[in-house]
């Protein structure tokens, strides 16, 4: 089942056309999977980077700017888990505000040892909850 999330377009988040500076996106879409993490999948970013020593860097990522979003709009965003490895993790994340699509990701986060910045394989309570919600493509 998809998890959804939302933010309010800050004065921060753009350029001096009123609109959101792509790089900001990328912050909010950081943003809306560590809540995915906290909320939906039981484990926040805190505990995860600084007692279990894991993190979950994207490898892959790719954007498609759809609809510009503008200084003050609601955007709600929606993480979709597509795909489940044993260490890896594809999702789809999309951005929406009134009624329209601002911005569609396809993402791919791997589970990481952060002592040895190697691979390492979901913890098992992380792995079931995103394997419950998976909606394959």
């Amino acid at each position: 089942m998809p998890f959804t999330t939302s933010t309010q377009v800050r004065f921060a988040h753009v350029d001096p056309a009123g609109i959101v500076f792509y790089p900001r996106y990328f912050e909010m879409l950081n943003g809306a999977v560590e809540d995915w993490f906290a909320q939906d999948l039981g484990m926040d970013f805190a505990s995860m980077h600084l007692e279990h020593h894991i993190g979950v860097p994207t490898v892959k990522l790719d954007v498609e700017f759809v609809s510009p979003s503008r200084l003050g709009d609601r955007l709600e965003m929606t993480v979709t888990a597509k795909r489940l490895g044993r260490t890896s993790c594809g999702i789809e994340v999309v951005f929406a505000g009134e009624g329209r699509d601002r911005l569609r990701a396809q993402v791919v986060l791997v589970c990481m040892d952060l002592n040895d910045h190697r691979p390492v394989e979901w913890p098992a309570h992380v792995r079931e909850r995103i394997e419950a919600g998976l909606v394959p493509a």
